[in-house]
């Protein structure tokens, strides 16, 4: 009996064999026209609409600073007038005058600010702030954005690979099905052991399904994500090459450079300038205005029929008292400066804590890759070893089956383990605040926000938004 049973056995090994080698090598193999993670956080930088919007909020908030720089600026308004007038004049003797005229005006204002407490120059100061404190926000999101992509990369390969290891792994089950029957026919087991091989093909191919609907799912999460459909994804590295080599440089660093505790304090900058706004509204005021007007009919008396005047006035105003209002204001600029305070510290001790999660849970990657790498060596040991002593007798097929399930596992936990390393590497770039374009040498035209900021600091007209970026 022993004699038919040999060859169930060997060709249960040869595909149980082939479908190791096919699931081993998946990690190895990298496809020929495959998309790389560069090409797909290059389509993020170009199309993601969260990080579009946000440079859309940027150019919005440069407007503040020529907004601000309006009060330097001479103010001019020009004025008409125009309409019928029914005029009767008594005179001397009884008699009247009478007529109906017809009388317009045309005028020009221009108001130049001399002086209104340096309020104009601390709204500059606190609107360029703001810009400042804005780019620093378009740097987080992009940070953002970028993780969640490669978050969203990196699920899509371990789902590819973790198909085809399922893949391999029912058709692994399947030789195990084949050879039992086989081997019942012959006599070496018996319908026992057949069920059992069914059930574990079955669960085999509901764990493929399982695996089929994860990718489907990451895939429209990607599209979502990246803006465009995923290919085949080759498997990425981590960039360790951008990261520091000692957890208080990481923090140090996060400190220094994260885009939240940057653009915090630039808050608290213009906080500060929010103060000396407030207080501009307690100081004298000084302009000087020019008018110059031309009237036609104007003279009710009938004495002239044109009048054109011009003049030049200094005007100065002191506020004595306005119920309070700028008072009040003062005090609330600066609650708003302690709450920014507060604020950055706050953005302080939550770097440090990203930094520290994220610094822990990249050590821990690579502990749990060094770990499923062994498991799996020891899985593909032990699943030969139970084979060899199946065929001499010593096992059954309940212990084939089981041994096949925990290599399926380790397999399962090692491509989880490749996927959670890349993340970290990343998520750990972005807590201390470098993960942009420029440091991933990224091959797209860069964003420059200056280039709108200074298309419109110094813009005194103009409705249309500059062309430029």
């Amino acid at each position: 009996m022993r004699i038919a049973g040999v060859a169930p056995v060997a060709l249960w090994r040869a595909g149980s064999s082939a479908a190791l080698a096919g699931a081993i090598s998946l990690w190895l193999l990298v496809p020929a026209r495959a998309d790389t993670l560069p090409q797909a956080l290059v389509h993020v930088y170009q199309m993601n609409p969260q990080l579009n919007a946000q440079r859309a909020q940027l150019r919005a908030t440069d407007e503040n600073v020529s907004q601000a720089l309006s009060g330097y600026r001479p103010q001019i308004s020009a004025g008409l007038s125009a309409g019928a007038q029914a005029v009767k004049n008594g005179l001397p003797g009884g008699n009247s005058q009478s007529a109906t005229l017809h009388p317009w005006m045309v005028g020009l204002t221009i108001t130049q600010p001399l002086f209104n407490g340096f309020r104009t120059a601390n709204s500059v100061r606190q609107a360029e702030s703001q810009v400042r404190s804005g780019r620093e926000a378009l740097r987080n999101v992009e940070q953002t954005v970028f993780v969640t992509a490669i978050a969203a990369y990196m699920s899509i390969v371990a789902d590819q690979a973790l198909v085809e290891a399922q893949r391999a792994n029912v058709a692994a089950l399947r030789q195990i099905l084949e050879s039992t029957r086989i081997r019942l026919n012959a006599g070496d087991v018996t319908p026992t052991d057949v069920y059992q091989a069914e059930a574990r093909l079955n669960r085999g191919l509901a764990d493929l399904n399982a695996a089929e609907v994860a990718l489907a799912v990451d895939q429209a999460t990607y599209r979502q994500v990246v803006g465009v459909p995923p290919g085949h994804l080759s498997p990425a590295e981590p960039i360790d090459r951008l990261l520091p080599h000692a957890r208080e440089d990481a923090t140090a660093i996060g400190a220094r450079e994260h885009p939240t505790v940057v653009g915090a304090m630039y808050d608290f900058d213009a906080a500060e300038a929010a103060i000396k706004v407030a207080e501009g509204s307690l100081m004298p005021n000084l302009s000087l205005q020019g008018t110059a007007s031309h009237g036609v009919d104007t003279d009710s008396t009938l004495g002239t029929t044109r009048t054109d005047q011009a003049s030049i006035t200094a005007q100065a105003t002191v506020p004595l008292y306005d119920g309070g209002l700028a008072a009040s204001q003062v005090r609330q600029a600066k609650e708003t400066l302690a709450q920014n305070r507060l604020v950055l510290d706050q953005a302080r001790r939550q770097t440090e804590a990203a930094v520290t999660t994220a610094w822990v849970m990249n050590e821990g990657a690579k502990t749990a890759i060094r770990a499923g790498e062994a498991e799996v060596r020891a899985s593909t040991s032990a699943l030969e070893g139970v084979r060899k002593e199946a065929s001499a007798g010593s096992r059954t097929t309940i212990d084939v089956l089981n041994a096949q399930q925990d290599l399926m596992a380790a397999r399962a936990r090692l491509i989880q383990a490749h996927r959670d390393r890349v993340v970290a590497s990343y998520t750990l770039l972005a807590a201390i605040g470098r993960l942009d374009h420029k440091r991933l040498e990224l091959s797209t035209p860069d964003y420059e926000p200056q280039a709108h900021y200074f298309q419109v600091r110094d813009a005194w007209h103009g409705l249309r938004t500059p062309a430029g970026q």
